[in-house]
């Protein structure tokens, strides 16, 4: 995981705004120090050298996070389903 940036405020649009510390691309996810998704970077917006992102929330508690840093994964997390296989 890579720290990206740090989510500045919620807008009244409901989109996560997040000051960003690197580059990243429209349609990443960003996720918490655990690792969980929180958010979609929908667009970049602000000059080339002081970018931000506006993002949309994956998760009904967005409020939580406004202060902390957000991270991106570059290994997609696979999460396996203990289930039996049906006949």
């Amino acid at each position: 995981m890579q720290e990206v940036g740090e989510i500045m405020h919620l807008a009244s649009s409901g989109r996560v705004i997040i000051r960003l510390k690197r580059q990243l691309d429209e349609g990443n996810f960003v996720c918490d120090e655990s690792g969980r998704k929180i958010a979609k970077v929908a667009e970049l917006i602000g000059p080339v050298s002081n970018p931000y992102a506006s993002a949309i929330s994956l998760t009904n508690n967005i409020k939580k996070y406004v202060g902390t840093k957000v991270y991106f994964l570059d290994e997609p997390v696979i999460k396996q389903k203990n289930r039996k296989q049906r006949r």
